[in-house]
């Protein structure tokens, strides 16, 4: 284990890795308060890292008495690598990084594609899960849009995968990828929705361009087919869940998808005023949620 910490009168705030049973090296940071009773580990989503919770730890008033570990999924951010990726290789490291910290079990929240691994956990790994927090999960019956138009490319973008990942292997690919700081992107986007009439700044959350700066090309693209993939039975999930969905996505219909969310045994639904980038667009809102719903779930 490595890394540098953050001490304060409250707690610790530890940058840390752990290395996979294949010798990949998975990133992490764990937020753990002076007397830790319960977890919450916070996933990022498409062509993201674990930035995107920066904001959410430093904030929350959970930090009082949960650990919130945030990590890089295999291939983003500090996690660095370039082979097969999905849904079982990061249920799987999520596994081992949850036995590295000995953590039996945790609250899982997660935002766009890391609210599907969440999904996929919970049916892979239902001992180890206390409870869901889906921001905006995926299913690919309520994609709209540009994501419903990779849906239909599946197959093709399925067969460019394995070339790609060779390509990798053998070297062939860029040196050096930008640094994507999801809290400062944040701050500069709500600038402009200030400036701009409360208009969001979509083309840069939305831009295949910008999502590769930072992201190895056969990441990005594995990425995609598991966000476009299909979700297990719900029915089959027992954990209590709690799913925050944007009233007008520009991704996914929230009404298909509020039906999807139906067939969870223990879910509750909250609808906010959004696109689809809740961390960005209402903060504050969707970290409220998540509070009173952990109070009422797990005690405060």
């Amino acid at each position: 284990m490595t890394g540098k910490s953050v001490y304060s009168s409250a707690g610790m705030d530890t940058t840390r890795t752990f290395t996979a049973s294949d010798d990949t090296v998975i990133a992490y940071r764990l937020w753990r308060p002076a007397a830790p009773r319960r977890t919450v580990v916070a996933i990022h989503g498409l062509a993201s890292n674990m930035t995107r919770w920066t904001e959410f730890a430093a904030t929350t008033r959970l930090a009082e008495s949960w650990d919130i570990l945030r990590v890089d999924l295999r291939g983003h951010g500090d996690s660095l690598f370039r082979g097969r990726v999905g849904m079982a290789v990061w249920c799987g490291d999520l596994a081992a990084l949850l036995a590295h910290e000995q953590v039996p079990r945790a609250v899982l929240v997660g935002h766009c594609l890391g609210a599907n691994l969440a999904l996929c956990f919970a049916r892979r790994e239902p001992a180890r899960v206390a409870g869901l927090v889906l921001i905006e999960p995926m299913f690919r019956e309520a994609l709209t849009g540009q994501m419903a138009r990779v849906a239909r490319l599946r197959p093709m973008l399925a067969a460019l995968a394995p070339p790609l990942r060779l390509l990798a292997a053998l070297g062939l690919h860029r040196r050096h990828l930008a640094r994507l700081d999801l809290e400062q992107l944040d701050r500069e986007a709500r600038a402009a929705m200030a400036g701009a009439g409360g208009v969001f700044p979509e083309a840069r959350y939305a831009s295949v361009p910008e999502d590769l700066r930072s992201l190895p090309v056969s990441i990005y693209l594995q990425d995609m087919l598991a966000v476009t993939d299909r979700l297990p039975d719900l029915a089959e999930i027992a954990a209590p869940t709690l799913a925050l969905l944007s009233a007008g996505a520009p991704f996914s219909d929230p009404e298909v998808t509020a039906r999807q969310l139906a067939a969870l045994p223990d879910g509750r639904i909250i609808r906010m005023n959004a696109r689809h980038w809740l961390p960005t667009e209402q903060p504050e809102a969707m970290r409220r949620a998540i509070e009173e719903w952990c109070d009422e779930r797990f005690g405060r």
